[in-house]
C-alpha cells in the first residue's frame, strides 16, 4: 500500500492562484532587514530586463516565511581594469582625478552614493553591493605607470571618492597601501576619504608625506549615535573609532577634516554641531557637510530602510527631503545637488559656518603641494650625473 503524507494535521489550505497561474500581488513578501548589513532588499539594478521578486507560491508554512533571513557572506573577486585613475569635470567636487582600489564596499552605508555603479556590472545596488566586492590588484602597478606617462600633470588625487579604501577587505588586501606607497615615492599629493579607523595602520607613509605638504585625510563621521551608526553604516568604524582616527591622525601632524555627512533632515541632522565639536576637540581642522543624496537606486534603498529602521520618522524625513529638493526625493544639477534648496536647507548651511566659525574650523586653507612630483628610476634607467 503506497505511503500518505499526514496531510490532516498540517492545517494550512494554500491559496489559489491568480488567472495565469502565478502569485498575485497579495503573494510578494516584504523584504526584512539582514542583520550587520545596509540595504534591506536586493533590488534589481536599472539595466536589467527582469524584475526580482520574493513571493509565496502558497506551499511555505507561516512560521518558515517568518524565519529570520540567513546570514549573508562577502565575496572578493579580481577587477581587471586596466587604468585606475578616474577623471572628472565635476564643478561640485574640489579635485579632478581619484583611485578607489575597491568596488562595493562592505561598510554597507545605506545612503552610499557610489551604491548605483554596481548596477553597471549587472549586480544589485542593494545587498550585491555590499556583499559581492571586487579589487583591484594590479591598482599599484597601474598607478606607477600612469605617473611615468611623458606630460603627465600632477594634481591632488582623491583616494576612495567612490568606495572606502579602508574598508574591511583591505586589512589583509593592502592594496591601498601599496598605493599609498607609489605616491609616497613619486611625491604625489594624496586626499583622502574614509570611516575606518583602519587608515592609522599607514601613519608611517601619511605623516612623511604631510610633512612635505603632500598628505590630508577626511575622516566621514554621520552620526554620535551608536545605534544609528549600527544601522545606517553596518559595518563602518564606530563614531568613537572615527574620532579616535582623528586624534591620531593629528597627532602625528596629518591635516584632518571632518565630513559630517550626509545631513537626513529630520534623522541626524540635529547632530550637526555635535559632530563638529567632538571633530575638533580630537585635532579636526578642517570641515565639510554634504546633503543626503538619493540618485537612482539609492532613493528606494533609503526608503525601504527608513520603514525598516525608523518607521515612525519615515514620512517627515521624505517629506523634509523633498522641500530641500524641490518637491523630489533628489535632484542632480550642480551646485545644489550636495546642499539643497529652500528654507530648511538655508538654515543647515547657516548651521554650519556659524559652528566652524565658532571651533576655529576652516580658519586657514591647506593646498597639497604639486611642486613636489618627482618620478622615482624605473628599474633600468640610466641615473641622471646631477
Amino acid at each position: 500500500m503506497p505511503h500518505r503524507l499526514p496531510t490532516e494535521d498540517i492545517p494550512f489550505d494554500p491559496p489559489p492562484p491568480d488567472e495565469f497561474g502565478a502569485p498575485g500581488p497579495d503573494d510578494l513578501l516584504p523584504d526584512r532587514a539582514v542583520k550587520g548589513r545596509g540595504a534591506v532588499s536586493n533590488r534589481t539594478g536599472r539595466f536589467e530586463r527582469e524584475v526580482r521578486q520574493r513571493t509565496d507560491d502558497g506551499w511555505s508554512r507561516p512560521e518558515v516565511l517568518a524565519e529570520e533571513t540567513p546570514p549573508l557572506r562577502t565575496t572578493l573577486a579580481d577587477d581587471a581594469t586596466r587604468t585606475i585613475i578616474a577623471r572628472n569635470d565635476s564643478p561640485d567636487i574640489p579635485f579632478d582625478r581619484s583611485i578607489n582600489p575597491y568596488r562595493g564596499c562592505e561598510h554597507g552605508c545605506v545612503y552610499c552614493f557610489a551604491r548605483p555603479t554596481h548596477a553597471f556590472l549587472g549586480l544589485s545596488p542593494g545587498l550585491d553591493f555590499e556583499t559581492r566586492l571586487f579589487r583591484k590588484p594590479d591598482a599599484a602597478k597601474l598607478l606607477a605607470a600612469e605617473l611615468r606617462r611623458k606630460g603627465y600633470e600632477p594634481r591632488p588625487i582623491a583616494l576612495g571618492a567612490n568606495t572606502d579604501p579602508y574598508q574591511p577587505v583591505e586589512r589583509e588586501q593592502r592594496i591601498t597601501r601599496e598605493v599609498l606607497e607609489v605616491l609616497r615615492d613619486f611625491r604625489h599629493p594624496v586626499g583622502i576619504v574614509t570611516k575606518s579607523h583602519l587608515v592609522t595602520r599607514d601613519i608611517d607613509i601619511l605623516a612623511e608625506m604631510a610633512a612635505d605638504g603632500l598628505a590630508m585625510v577626511s575622516t566621514s563621521i554621520t552620526t554620535l549615535d551608536r545605534d544609528l551608526a549600527r544601522t545606517m553604516e553596518p559595518r563602518a568604524g564606530t563614531p568613537q573609532r572615527r574620532l579616535d582616527a582623528i586624534r591620531a591622525l593629528s597627532s602625528a601632524g596629518i591635516p584632518t577634516a571632518v565630513l559630517a555627512s550626509p545631513m537626513a533632515p529630520g534623522l541626524n541632522d540635529h547632530e550637526m554641531e555635535s559632530i563638529l565639536e567632538a571633530a575638533a576637540e580630537a585635532g579636526a581642522t578642517y570641515a565639510s557637510y554634504i546633503l543626503l543624496r538619493l540618485p537612482l537606486e539609492i532613493s528606494g534603498l533609503f526608503e525601504e530602510w527608513l520603514h525598516a529602521h525608523a518607521p515612525n520618522r519615515a514620512a517627515r524625513v521624505l517629506k523634509l527631503i523633498r522641500e530641500m529638493r524641490d518637491g523630489q526625493l533628489y535632484q542632480a544639477g550642480f551646485g545644489t545637488r550636495m546642499r539643497g534648496t529652500g528654507p530648511y536647507a538655508d538654515l543647515l548651511s547657516r548651521r554650519f559656518k556659524l559652528a566652524c566659525r565658532r571651533l576655529g574650523l576652516n580658519d586657514r586653507r591647506w593646498d597639497l603641494d604639486c611642486g613636489k612630483f618627482r618620478p622615482p628610476p624605473a628599474p633600468g634607467d640610466q641615473l641622471g650625473l646631477f
